[in-house]
C-alpha cells in the first residue's frame, strides 16, 4: 500500500470489544503504533489462555515501524506486547510505572534483554520520522497514565488513552486540563478518544470517595478482612493499606500479580507504607482475626486467582472463616459476571459477610473511566474537526457519536470502525481508507498463532461428543487384519456400561473391512475413510451423537 503523504489511522483491536487495544497512525514511511494488549479469552475457545492483536500488517510493513507508544499498564494495554516484540523488535516508550509492568513481563518470556525500552513523561517529546508524539497527563485507576499528542504534515491527532476527570485523585498529578485545552488550540484534526463509559450519564465519582467506605468496612469487621480487587489499581491498593494502618491490621498479600505490583509501584514511590506491615500468609496465626487483612487477586472470579480458590477453601494456607469480611472491590468487566457470581455464593456458603456491588450501593468501586460529561468535556478541550471512538463495544462506540453531536461535531465527522479499518487523510479531508489484516491471534501455552480455526473445531467436538479410537492390525505381506480390532472410547460412553453399543460398533468395524478388496486393503487412508463414514453413521443412528473417530492402522 503505497501511503505517499496521506495519513492513516487504524485500529488492530480494541473497537467493538473491551480488551487488547491496539491502534497505529502511518504517515508516509513511518508508522507509531499506540498500545498492544490482550483479552481473556470466553467459553468459546477452549484450552486458550490469551488473545492478542493479529499483527500481520506491521509485519508486512516492518521496516517503517519506529514506535510503540504504550499509554498506560493495564493488561488490555500491555498484555500483547510480548508477543509482539517476539516478531518484531522495536522501540516502546512508556512512563515509569508502565515499563516496570512491561519488565516483568518480558522476564517471563526471556525478552527483557534484546528489549529497547524509553522512559517517558508528560514533557517528552518523541520523534518518529515525519510524525511527532509529546503527551498529557490524564488520571485513570493506575498511576502513570498519559495521552498522546501526535503532530504530522497532514494534522494533529490525539489519543486520549484512559481517562477520567478525577479532581480530587487519592495520590499523584491531576488531569492537566491547561495542556489539553492548549492542544484543542493548537487545532486537532482528529481525536480518538476512549468511549467505556459513553452508556453512563453524569461525571464517574472520585476515587477518593472509596478510600472512605473501605475504612468503615475495616473498623466494623470484627474478625479477619479480605479485600479483592484489582493489581493494578494502584490508587485502590493505597487506600487499603491506609485502612489497615488506621484500623491496626497487619496485611497479607495474595496472589502473583498482587505481589508483583505492589513491589514495583513501592520502589519506584507510588505507594507509601509502614516497614512492618506486610506479614507472609504463613504468619497470620500469630496474630488474632481482628488484627489481620488480607489483599488479593481475583475480583473477576477468575478460576486460578486467590479469590476463587479462597472461596472453595483450595488454599494452603488461609481460610475464610464464619464471620470473616469478604470486601469486592471491582466492578466485574462484561463476560466475567457469572465466574463472579459463584465465588460470591461460595463466599456466602463459608459464612462470610461479603459487600460487592459498584456504584452507590457499598460505593466500595469506581470506574476508571470517564462517564458521558467527562467525554464531553474531552471534545469540548479538544474541538477536533473528526471523532474515531475507540475502546468500547459497538453501542459504546455509538453513544460517544450522539454525544459528540451534542457538543457540535457533526454526525458525518465520526468515524465508527472496526478492527482492521483505516481512517485516511488527505489533503484535510477524512474518509474510509483500504482494510488491513486485523483478528485474533490466540495465545495457548507459549505460542501464539498456531492454534487456529480447525483445531478450535476439534476441541468443541471433543468437549460435546467426546472420541472413539479404533486400532487395527494388519500383516504386511498378506494384507490380512492380525487380531480383532480394539475400540477406545474417550468422553463417548464408558464402556463397561455399553457393552451391546460396543460389540455393535464392532461388527459395524467387522463387515466394512470384511467388504475391503485385497487392492483397498493397501491404501491406508481408503480404509480411515470408510471405517469414520460407516462407523459415524451407525453411531449416529444409535445415539445422534458425533464423536471424534480416529482409526490407527499398525502395519505388523
Amino acid at each position: 500500500m503505497h501511503a505517499d503523504n496521506r495519513l492513516l489511522i487504524a485500529a488492530l483491536g480494541g473497537v467493538n470489544e473491551i480488551g487488547k487495544n491496539m491502534y497505529f497512525i502511518q504517515y508516509d514511511q513511518d508508522i507509531v503504533v499506540i498500545d498492544c494488549g490482550s483479552k481473556f479469552p470466553d467459553e468459546n475457545l477452549p484450552g486458550i489462555d490469551l488473545i492478542v492483536p493479529d499483527v500481520t500488517y506491521l509485519l508486512e510493513n516492518q521496516d517503517k515501524v519506529r514506535a510503540l507508544i504504550v499509554t498506560h499498564g493495564h493488561e488490555d494495554h500491555i498484555g500483547g506486547i510480548p508477543y509482539l516484540l517476539k516478531q518484531i523488535n522495536m522501540p516502546v516508550y512508556g512512563t515509569k510505572l508502565t515499563i516496570e509492568l512491561i519488565k516483568i513481563k518480558l522476564r517471563e518470556h526471556n525478552l527483557l534483554r534484546d528489549a529497547e525500552l524509553h522512559l517517558i513523561d508528560a514533557d517528552s517529546t518523541v520523534q518518529a520520522g515525519t510524525i511527532q508524539a509529546s503527551f498529557f497527563t490524564t488520571v485513570h485507576s493506575i498511576p502513570d497514565c498519559l495521552g498522546v499528542f501526535f503532530q504530522t504534515p497532514e494534522g494533529n491527532v490525539v489519543h486520549t488513552g484512559d481517562f477520567k476527570f478525577d479532581m480530587s485523585p487519592v495520590s499523584g498529578p491531576f488531569p492537566d486540563l491547561h495542556r489539553m485545552a492548549e492542544i484543542g488550540k493548537k487545532g486537532v484534526k482528529v481525536l480518538l478518544s476512549e468511549s467505556t463509559n459513553a452508556e453512563r450519564p453524569g461525571f464517574t465519582p472520585s476515587e477518593r470517595l472509596v478510600g472512605g467506605h473501605i475504612l468503615d468496612a475495616f473498623a466494623r469487621a470484627k474478625q479477619q478482612v479480605f479485600i479483592s480487587t484489582f493489581a493494578s489499581n494502584v490508587n485502590r491498593v493505597q487506600q487499603v493499606i491506609d485502612a489497615a494502618v488506621e484500623t491496626g491490621r497487619k496485611l497479607v498479600l495474595l496472589g502473583r500479580s498482587m505481589i508483583n505490583v505492589v513491589s514495583v509501584a513501592k520502589e519506584l514511590g507510588f505507594l507509601h507504607m509502614p516497614e512492618d506491615l506486610l506479614i507472609e500468609a504463613g504468619e497470620t496465626e500469630r496474630f488474632p482475626a481482628e488484627e489481620i487483612a488480607i489483599l488479593c487477586t481475583g475480583s473477576q472470579g477468575e478460576p486460578m486467582a486467590a479469590l476463587s480458590r479462597l472461596a472453595n477453601s483450595l488454599h494452603p494456607r488461609i481460610e475464610i472463616l464464619p464471620g470473616d469480611t469478604v470486601i469486592i472491590a471491582a466492578g466485574a468487566i462484561p463476560g466475567n459476571e457469572r465466574n463472579l457470581s459463584q465465588v460470591i455464593d461460595n463466599l456466602y456458603v463459608l459464612g462470610a459477610n461479603v459487600i460487592y456491588g459498584s456504584g452507590s450501593t457499598t460505593g466500595m468501586h469506581v470506574s476508571g473511566h470517564g462517564s458521558q460529561e467527562e467525554l464531553k468535556l474531552m471534545m469540548t478541550l479538544m474541538k477536533p474537526e473528526f471523532l474515531i471512538p475507540i475502546h468500547g463495544e459497538f453501542r459504546m462506540l455509538y453513544q460517544h457519536r450522539q454525544l459528540a453531536e451534542s457538543v457540535g461535531i457533526p454526525m458525518e465527522n465520526v468515524f465508527i470502525v472496526h478492527n482492521g479499518d483505516t481512517v485516511q487523510i488527505e489533503e484535510g479531508r477524512a474518509s474510509l481508507g483500504p482494510k488491513v489484516a486485523a483478528g485474533n491471534s490466540l495465545v495457548d501455552g507459549l505460542v501464539t498463532g498456531d492454534v487456529g480455526n480447525i483445531v478450535l473445531r476439534d476441541r468443541k467436538k471433543l468437549s460435546s461428543d467426546g472420541m472413539l479410537i479404533i486400532v487395527m492390525t494388519l500383516s504386511k505381506n498378506e494384507k490380512q487384519m492380525l487380531a480383532t480390532p480394539e475400540v477406545i472410547s474417550r468422553g463417548f460412553v464408558y464402556v463397561k456400561d455399553s457393552e451391546e453399543l460396543m460389540s455393535q460398533i464392532h461388527d459395524t468395524i467387522m463387515s466394512t473391512v470384511n467388504e475391503l478388496t485385497e487392492i483397498e486393503m493397501s491404501q491406508w487412508g481408503l480404509i480411515k475413510q470408510m471405517l469414520k463414514d460407516d462407523v459415524g453413521r451407525f453411531i449416529y443412528s444409535q445415539t445422534k451423537r458425533r464423536p471424534m473417530i480416529l482409526p490407527i492402522i499398525i502395519e505388523v
